[in-house]
């Protein structure tokens, strides 16, 4: 792959979905890390373990109920349930 084909162009859409399974596995284990140890990803009353956790996300990334969201904008990516992709006019 050139330089200029890992360039984002300034008109490529603001967010898109990256197929998950195109990430490395330890670029997925890093999103999904990150996702599931921020503030305010409590699992309810019980304590889950972080590598039930990373297993539910990844279940949920094959089923395809959760998926990898790229901002172009902010650079960054993030997961997102299928139906707040929908909100986004994404799917």
């Amino acid at each position: 792959m050139d330089d200029e084909s890992r360039v984002i162009r300034d008109d490529a859409p603001a967010q898109l979905i990256i197929p998950w399974e195109r990430l490395s596995p330890d670029a997925l284990a890093g999103v999904i890390e990150e996702f599931v140890t921020r503030e305010g990803t409590e699992y309810g009353w019980e304590d889950v373990d972080l590598p039930a956790k990373v297993a539910q996300v990844k279940r949920q990334l094959a089923k395809g109920e959760v998926l990898v969201l790229f901002d172009g904008d902010a650079r960054t990516v993030n997961l997102a349930t299928r139906r707040e992709v929908e909100r986004l006019g994404l799917l």
